[in-house]
């Protein structure tokens, strides 16, 4: 069999793995990420052993063997919008109150989000911190609830890290922001596929964070919410925005009851 050929054959059993379970949606790249987990399965070493993969295929390649499948069905790029206000259908809503809201880095992961209906599940709408600021009515929304929570689901990157701070300069102490990223830690204990920048990082980094996650940071390395299993980062996200003692209620949709079982993460914070 050919190169070609063995990663067709590899692409057809990661769109399989990133829909499980019951159709899950999602989106290219986190197709991406799981194929890297078919071609090279070291992310299943024991989790005492911290370490992150490098890429074990291109992405250029992944796409041009994905343009050849149009039968896998990844999440379309998600259109971007004003500002972060509720679709027009739902505008009642801004009659209640909102405990909790979700700002993801990637607008893409925002989208997938609501695409599998998890802020439906969490009762927590989601947005893109490229959409902020907040439209007025939302924030008046999560002031009544008082005590709101925004959370900001980041990746382990410096990037991600300014995303969190710019967002919790933004509108604390108004509402109380919550970081609900990836630390470089998690990274390596879920033994994720990681990339790396051509030019190592100067910048500021927190100065709680450990040697070992300053040092891979500065480096130029990097692990995005996108390379998380999609059953694993939903199961996670339900979980961080409802609390961790809170038990999860069932699903509104069929196919996230498999949810349930799958598994997750709780991310320390950076």
């Amino acid at each position: 069999m050919t190169i070609r050929g063995l990663l067709d054959r590899a692409l057809l059993a990661a769109a399989r793995r990133a829909g499980e379970p019951e159709g899950l949606r999602f989106t290219e790249r986190q197709l991406y990420y799981e194929l890297c987990r078919v071609l090279q399965p070291l992310h299943r070493g024991p989790r005492r052993l911290p370490y992150t993969l490098a890429p074990p295929v291109r992405y250029r390649d992944f796409r041009a063997a994905l343009a050849g499948r149009p039968e896998i069905g990844v999440l379309p790029p998600p259109a971007s919008r004003p500002a972060a206000a509720l679709p027009p259908a739902e505008s009642d809503l801004y009659d209640y109150a909102f405990p909790r809201l979700l700002v993801c880095q990637d607008r893409s992961i925002a989208a997938m989000i609501r695409a599998n209906g998890i802020h439906l599940e969490a009762a927590c709408p989601v947005f893109a911190a490229a959409d902020l600021p907040l439209d007025a009515r939302l924030t008046e929304a999560l002031d009544r609830a008082g005590g709101a929570v925004v959370h900001v689901l980041h990746d382990a990157s410096p990037a991600g890290l300014a995303c969190y701070r710019r967002i919790r300069d933004r509108y604390s102490p108004l509402l109380r922001v919550r970081p609900m990223g990836l630390a470089p830690r998690d990274a390596a204990a879920l033994h994720l596929t990681a990339g790396r920048s051509p030019t190592p990082y100067r910048g500021p980094l927190p100065p709680g964070m450990r040697a070992g996650e300053r040092a891979w940071l500065a480096a130029g390395r990097f692990s995005e919410v996108a390379a998380v299993p999609p059953a694993r980062l939903l199961r996670t996200v339900i979980r961080g925005v409802r609390g961790e003692g809170v038990p999860a209620r069932l699903p509104v949709r069929h196919r996230l009851r498999g949810l349930r079982g799958s598994g997750f993460l709780t991310w320390p914070s950076p």
